[in-house]
């Protein structure tokens, strides 16, 4: 379990995600994720741990200079909330160090219901108890996977790493990342449509 605060990845009192063990395995099947990227993204977390500020500074510079997408951090109408910023970057740091470790326990599914649910209005800003923009458009979630996976070929670049090892170290993220996203918008689509 981790000691981020607010991070609750393997908590017992978390909701059971809805989505079973053998669909995660129908959605590896269909983004063509196999143990090969499972190392991938192991070895990733070597290249990607000591640098998670540096990420967080890239990730965090392109969220401040999209007004729409800052605004999540902010009341109506104010500033973004410095405290929910920071908490929020703690919890992505652990993000990318979990997302790394490419442990797809039952554990990890529920914590990914939780990630969802923070950003759609059922639990946006109760993990922080903050008054922000109460939902996260599903227009906005998806698109992110962009961004998030194109700023980090730099970081798996460092340490002159052949370009065949970037290449799949950065398309195991980018699985990942589609799994990740699909299971956050659970609590977007329409109960019996998932």
């Amino acid at each position: 379990m981790t000691t981020i605060p607010g991070y609750r990845h393997g908590d017992p009192t978390l909701p059971a995600s809805p989505v079973r063990p053998d669909d995660l395995e129908r959605m590896k099947k269909t983004c063509l994720f196999g143990e090969a990227d499972a190392a991938a993204l192991r070895e990733a977390k070597e290249k990607l741990a000591p640098h998670v500020e540096a990420i967080l500074d890239v990730w965090y510079g392109f969220v401040a200079s999209q007004p729409h997408l800052v605004a999540a951090f902010a009341e109506p109408g104010g500033p973004p909330s410095a405290e929910y910023l920071g908490a929020v970057r703690r919890r992505f740091g652990q993000w990318i160090l979990d997302t790394t470790s490419a442990d797809y326990s039952p554990a990890w599914l529920d914590y990914q219901l939780e990630i969802g649910r923070r950003h759609h209005r059922i639990g946006k800003n109760r993990a922080d108890g903050v008054e922000a923009a109460d939902h996260i458009r599903f227009l906005d979630l998806i698109p992110l996977v962009y961004p998030i996976f194109a700023t980090i070929r730099p970081f798996l670049e460092q340490g002159g790493t052949p370009a065949a090892r970037v290449d799949a170290m950065q398309h195991a993220w980018l699985k990942s990342l589609l799994m990740q996203i699909t299971l956050w918008s659970h609590p977007y689509v329409r109960e019996g449509d998932f």
